[in-house]
């Protein structure tokens, strides 16, 4: 008998975890750059609608190797494109309510949102400065340095 409820339960418990499943991938959000725990409003609302400039949002962690050489490159990004572009850096070793929020697996992860703060693509893994704005450039979001006064 021991062993018929030691398999009920695992039974059980595989029912249990295939639905949280097929629950969780009911609610992705298709995209370029694979798949979203949340939906395009929810992306949305986390952005803000008010928002004047794209977003790069880069999730990622100061001890994580790919994550410090890409440390640079927002900073140029951020420094050369102001009034441009939005830059913003999460710490998720820091911040460890971040990664479920954004539905990231794994760092770093870049999510390129248009004016509105609607998700337009994401990536996982370095990137560089050119493939930044190329993506950007991809979306149809101009990203031309601002006239120095």
């Amino acid at each position: 008998m021991s062993r018929f409820i030691k398999f009920a339960v695992s039974a059980a418990v595989l029912a249990v975890a295939a639905g949280l499943i097929l629950l969780k991938e009911k609610d992705r959000t298709p995209h370029t750059g694979g798949s979203v725990n949340r939906t395009e409003a929810a992306a949305s609302r986390e952005v803000g609608h008010s928002r004047v400039l794209p977003k790069l949002l880069d999730l990622g962690a100061g001890k994580c190797i790919p994550c410090k050489k890409m440390a640079p490159i927002l900073e140029e990004i951020k420094k050369e494109y102001h009034g441009v572009i939005d830059v913003e850096f999460i710490d998720v070793w820091k911040d460890r309510a971040a990664g479920p929020k954004y539905g990231i697996r794994l760092i770093p992860t870049q999510i390129f949102y248009d004016a509105s703060g609607r998700e337009l693509t994401r990536h996982e893994g370095f990137m560089g400065k050119e493939d930044i704005l190329g993506t950007f450039r991809r979306f149809g979001v101009k990203v031309e340095k601002p006239r120095e006064k």
